[in-house]
């Protein structure tokens, strides 16, 4: 029996701007440094790792969510890159035998003035299991607290 098209279990879409007291380098550095981004990426209460960064167009992107007991793996692929002002990524929340569960795009856009930074971050996901409107529903507080992880890691 062949396979359906991607089921279609809800959309999520966030778009957050954040001024930081920090230099844009610095910023752009905490996305694109696979030991910084393991210090903010995800909610509070868990931790990260980054196992994999390359960061090219077409380069891969590997986080790891620890929290709970578990672990809650997400794949993507860069898109567009540009230093220091721009990254486009897909992504995919991936259970631990390689299903996915979400689908999205984050894009972050940098401009720096003052010595300030503002971050526009805008990610949408679309949920492709049942359990997906769950996950959907967190997205924004998980993005909003990663955030502000961020924010007191670069000031």
């Amino acid at each position: 029996m062949a396979e359906a098209a991607h089921q279609n279990y809800g959309e999520g879409k966030v778009a957050i701007t954040r001024v930081f007291d920090a230099p844009r380098a610095l910023v752009w550095q905490a996305w694109t440094d696979p030991k910084m981004m393991a210090q903010w990426f995800g909610p509070r209460g868990f931790t990260s790792s980054v196992p994999e960064l390359d960061l090219r167009v077409g380069g891969a992107l590997r986080i790891v969510m620890h929290g709970h007991g578990n672990d809650y793996p997400m794949i993507g692929t860069f898109l567009e890159v540009v230093p220091p002002e721009r990254l486009v990524f897909s992504s995919a929340a991936i259970d631990n035998d390689g299903n996915r569960l979400l689908e999205g795009e984050t894009t972050v856009s940098l401009t720096e003035q003052g010595g300030k930074t503002t971050m526009r971050l805008v990610a949408h996901a679309v949920g492709l299991v049942p359990m997906a409107p769950q996950m959907l529903a967190g997205m924004e507080a998980g993005w909003t607290q990663s955030i502000d992880k961020l924010q007191e890691l670069v000031g």
